[in-house]
């Protein structure tokens, strides 16, 4: 089974990233650079990953006029990086723009051309919020309608809560790709919270296992890893959950 597993590095600098890196490094292929340690370090942080032969989900989540995202998703694809992603609510031609920027580059440069993802709502939202930012329709209405034009304009696929999942996957297909963030585990089987799940901003949540099995091609897990005593083990026990 391949590693499903993306660890996000949301930490302030380097030292405290090569730290993770290491003891991760033996079970984890893919890590996320998001934009704090993006914003503190720049490349550098996507070089050390590469250094240590792993692969880079850039999650900085374009979201401009056409040419300056087609312009940033050049310059993404020059760094070598497996993945990133743009907003899908920048619109069809804004994601077409940084889609055939990306192949071109890759192209020019004689490499892969990396997997771009359009992000649909963050999972930070629930309705209520959704309502208040002049959106009426229901969130999977919503989320479907910038899912499909994301597929529409050439993206390999989505960064979806892992509540949309089930119903994205039976609308878009097997084929396109869904990298579901949100993800928490459940205080039955890790026992460190009152609640059913480790409670923070994140409101669309779920846990590991259910992600997978509701068609998460991958998915991203950073606090309830990264925070841990021991985030070795914890991707362990996340890995084995996804397996099972």
């Amino acid at each position: 089974m391949e590693n499903k597993l993306i660890v996000s590095l949301d930490v302030p600098n380097l030292k405290i990233a090569e730290k993770l890196l290491d003891e991760l490094c033996p079970l984890v292929e893919t890590f996320k650079v998001g934009s704090q340690l993006f914003t503190a370090e720049g490349p550098k942080i996507i070089d050390l990953i590469h250094k240590k032969e792993k692969k880079v989900f850039l999650d900085l989540k374009f979201h401009d006029i056409p040419h300056t995202v087609a312009e940033t998703a050049r310059v993404a694809t020059a760094l070598g990086v497996f993945m990133f992603n743009v907003h899908s609510a920048g619109g069809f031609e804004m994601m077409r723009a940084a889609t055939t920027a990306a192949k071109k580059e890759a192209e020019r440069l004689k490499i892969k051309k990396p997997l771009i993802l359009g992000v649909t709502l963050l999972t930070s939202f629930n309705q209520q919020m959704l309502t208040e930012t002049g959106v009426t329709k229901k969130i999977e209405e919503y989320v479907l309608q910038l899912a499909q034009q994301a597929k529409e304009a050439a993206l390999d696929g989505i960064v979806a809560s892992p509540q949309e999942l089930k119903f994205l996957r039976e609308k878009l297909g097997k084929d396109f790709i869904m990298v579901s963030p949100g993800i928490r585990l459940q205080v039955t089987r890790y026992p460190l919270s009152a609640t059913r799940f480790r409670e923070d901003d994140q409101k669309r949540i779920s846990t590991p296992a259910e992600a997978i099995k509701d068609g998460a091609d991958y998915i991203v897990v950073g606090r309830p890893i990264i925070n841990t005593k021991s985030p070795i083990e914890a991707a362990k026990k996340i890995i084995k959950e996804m397996k099972e």
